[in-house]
């Protein structure tokens, strides 16, 4: 028998609504789970269980007056440690904010609590985001629930593990590098990186910058639309939320509920590697093995990829001096309570000069017309998620594929920050697993402003695939993660040691 906590977002919000299933009780079952199967994977690790248990009461008695009830109402979700949650301990994965407890929500919080979500707790995050493998030196690291001595992938990996493992239905998520659709892939669920501005944010210290979004991650894609149609807005404070004067730009109705494209129609362009990403013959492997089996589903399936010729070092550059802007008073000041990633990209910054930051936003801009020339034959770009099978957390990030050493530390996510640098939205679909057994994530990019119609291709891939155990969602295994051993045992667990 399904656990309500292992009940799709949408399944259990209807059930919420018709008083057949009641807030308290779906509450109760994910806290059980968190308590049955964390400490294995460590994902969940700032925990508001008392709060949710009595805004869980105060969902159920809205319901039983027959108060009318926001699109998430009584369900619970997972925030990612890099969110300020008011009255919950948010340390952003450094011992410098260790014991921060912020005095309001971010907006993205804010906006879920407004549709009635229940926050149960904090998801882990590499330090500051940094390093898409989900460790650091306050909570340690996360593991894999496929095999919980592999990465999660980051930098949402707590959330990631969250949703795999039914902690909770829904949980918030964010993106630079990757760090959404990375860890979706890597645990098999559903993550979603926007368009810059469709979620705004007030958090941004380089508010101009397209690199950094918020978005929701989820076990299917309409769950997902759900989340997000919760989350999108204007907002005169994030400066990438451009408005229409006296007009509303983003609304929640041209994202929810999803509808399924006929795929028939679609011309796509497949790519293993947008013809730089050093991807590892195993992901390659499985990608032409998944696009074999459903590639006829299209009117048009193409081996093509736009260029994107300088991707390397644009990314490099502007990341590097967004962790700069960021991070620079930490490593000078406090450089003992700073780890590794982000001393290097700090460091990296250093060495910049603003010739090199020039070139790299032409390149920016040079790849983003050639995306848009692109984008004039083909509806959507199919591509691996991430360039690697889920390897060890204990290795802080690959410094090799294929025995090919990686240029940088976060040269392995060249997948994912291809689509980031001209700013085109793009989702990680779960497609059954890889030749290890670990899950496999399939990116799908859309156009320019094609946040709807990515996830109308997503819906629809995900149904057609869903019936097929080689391209199904892969689901971990609870009842063997219930009786494994604490990952807080592991050698190396806490810190980057």
């Amino acid at each position: 028998m399904t656990e309500p906590c292992d009940l799709t977002a949408l399944d259990a919000r209807a059930l919420i609504g018709a008083k057949r299933l009641s807030p308290v009780e779906l509450t109760e079952s994910c806290i059980a789970r968190i308590e049955a199967v964390d400490h294995a994977v460590n994902a969940m690790v700032a925990r508001d269980f008392d709060r949710a248990r009595a805004s869980a009461k105060q969902a159920e008695q809205a319901v039983m007056r027959g108060d009318a009830l926001g699109a998430l109402h009584g369900l619970p979700v997972g925030i990612k440690d890099l969110e300020e949650t008011a009255g919950l301990r948010t340390t952003f994965g450094s011992p410098i904010f260790a014991e921060h407890v912020p005095a309001a929500d971010d907006r993205s919080v804010a906006c879920l609590r407004a549709a009635g979500a229940i926050v149960l707790g904090k998801t882990n995050t590499p330090e500051f985001g940094a390093g898409a493998n989900t460790r650091n030196a306050v909570y340690g690291a996360t593991g894999n629930p496929f095999d919980p001595v592999r990465s999660a992938a980051g930098s949402s990996g707590g959330s990631a593990v969250a949703l795999a493992t039914g902690m909770v239905p829904l949980a918030s998520g964010s993106d630079m590098g990757g760090s959404l659709r990375n860890p979706a892939a890597f645990n098999g669920i559903v993550g979603f990186r926007p368009s810059p501005g469709l979620v705004a944010t007030e958090k941004h210290g380089q508010g101009w910058s397209p690199l950094a979004v918020n978005g929701p991650m989820a076990r299917n894609v309409a769950d997902l639309a759900l989340m997000l149609s919760a989350m999108v807005s204007d907002d005169v404070r994030d400066p990438l939320a451009y408005s229409i004067h006296g007009r509303q730009v983003r609304r929640a109705g041209d994202f929810y509920p999803v509808q399924p494209i006929d795929l028939s129609r679609l011309r796509v362009a497949m790519t293993p590697d947008f013809g730089f990403a050093p991807t590892e013959s195993i992901v390659r492997a499985a990608f032409a093995e998944k696009t074999g089996l459903f590639s006829s589903l299209f009117g048009r399936a193409d081996a093509a990829t736009p260029d994107c010729s300088g991707a390397d070092e644009a990314f490099a550059v502007l990341r590097a001096t967004a962790f700069l802007g960021a991070h620079l008073e930490k490593v000078q000041t406090r450089p003992q309570d700073v780890g590794p990633n982000v001393r290097a990209n700090v460091e990296e910054g250093l060495r910049y000069s603003a010739a090199d930051v020039a070139r790299a936003l032409g390149l920016q801009t040079a790849i983003y017309r050639n995306w848009q020339t692109f984008f004039g034959g083909y509806d959507v770009i199919l591509s691996p998620a991430v360039t690697i099978s889920p390897r060890p957390w204990s290795e802080l990030y690959p410094s090799q594929i294929d025995g090919v050493p990686t240029k940088s530390y976060f040269h392995w996510l060249a997948l994912v920050y291809a689509v980031t640098l001209p700013g085109h939205p793009a989702i990680s679909l779960p497609v059954g697993r890889d030749a290890n057994g670990m899950p496999f994530g399939l990116q799908i990019t859309g156009p320019r402003g094609g946040d709807a119609l990515v996830l109308q291709v997503a819906l629809a891939l995900e149904r057609a695939l869903a019936g097929d155990a080689r391209t199904a969602r892969p689901v971990p295994d609870i009842a063997a993660l219930r009786k494994a051993g604490p990952i807080a045992a592991m050698p190396g667990f806490m810190g980057f040691s």
